[in-house]
């Protein structure tokens, strides 16, 4: 199994159309089939800790079978059509992939 967590930090100057749209955006990759499950979130409203990370904007966790499955969710024409029409949305992308 690997879990790979996308953090979004949206530039600030978005209106919240383009906002709203970059999540239609990022729910639209759940379709993957190499996905097995996946989350869309934004940061949860829990007690502030200095070990919590809240500054992002949205969140996308993705669980795949296995490295071959995440290297086929990196390739497909979803998950390129996306990064291509949203790139520009993000002033910070941070990625965590954990087995």
């Amino acid at each position: 199994m690997l879990v790979h967590s996308v953090f979004f930090w949206l530039k600030p100057d978005l209106t919240a159309e383009q906002r709203a749209e970059f999540r239609r955006g990022v729910e639209s990759l759940v379709a993957i089939k190499a996905i097995e499950k996946a989350y869309v979130g934004t940061p949860a409203k829990t007690a502030k800790r200095p070990v919590i990370e809240d500054t992002y904007s949205v969140a996308l966790t993705v669980v795949c079978k296995d490295v071959a499955a995440h290297d086929a969710y990196q390739v497909d024409p979803v998950h390129l059509k996306f990064v291509e029409r949203f790139k520009s949305f993000w002033s910070r992308v941070q990625i965590y992939d954990a087995e």
